[in-house]
């Protein structure tokens, strides 16, 4: 990983991510997680708060030191146990049908390899497992789509691999979920191309 991927965007996503705004959509997406859960792009640790009670564990797949380091008084007061379990959503380290639950919040945006993420934690939630997402992306409207395809390379040049025009639901699905729901709305506080949110819950087939 690079220096400003390693040292100054784990602080970029820190700050833009932590935002009280997003507080609501953190709630709502981790309601319904239970049991043993695997987090994808833990970063700072801003869903611990919102991890509801039952949760009897988690483990996070972060590879920013930094990110880690930050969301250390997040984890040291945490109710619920949280272990640095992984580097790479692309190859992670358990064994099969591993976890009842998995969340991802702004992070499919960034994976280089999503397909083979996505294939990943299918292949670690146990029959039945759910995985709980909430994801900025595609917009619903050609007119912002436009605007999104133009300024992603510039998205993604700054903000460390992040892109605007990722199709959440088509990626889910191609990638063997089914999604069982799904809400797709323009967030209030941010422009168009940025704000296209997808919520939901999807299970592997």
């Amino acid at each position: 990983m690079s220096f400003y991927g390693d040292r100054v965007v784990p602080r970029l996503v820190d700050v833009a991510c932590g935002m009280r705004f997003n507080d609501p959509l953190r709630e709502r997406v981790c309601a319904g997680l239970t049991g043993r859960v695997v987090e994808i792009g833990f970063g700072s640790g801003l869903n611990v708060p919102f991890y509801p009670e039952t949760v009897a564990a988690v483990s996070a797949v972060e590879p920013a030191d930094l990110g880690w380091r930050l969301a250390g008084k997040r984890v040291a007061e945490s109710k619920v146990p949280i272990e640095r379990a992984g580097l790479d959503g692309q190859s992670l380290p358990f064994a099969d049908n591993t976890f009842d639950s998995a969340v991802s919040t702004w992070t499919l945006c960034t994976i280089p390899d999503v397909a083979t993420a996505l294939a990943e934690i299918r292949r670690v939630l146990a029959p039945g497992g759910t995985l709980h997402f909430v994801e900025h992306g595609l917009a619903p409207d050609a007119k912002v789509q436009v605007w999104q395809n133009r300024l992603n390379p510039v998205q993604k040049t700054l903000c460390g691999g992040c892109n605007l025009n990722r199709d959440i639901r088509g990626l889910l699905t191609t990638a063997g979920f089914e999604i069982q729901d799904i809400d797709v709305f323009y967030a209030e506080d941010a422009p168009r191309f940025l704000g296209a949110q997808s919520l939901g819950v999807a299970v592997p087939q």
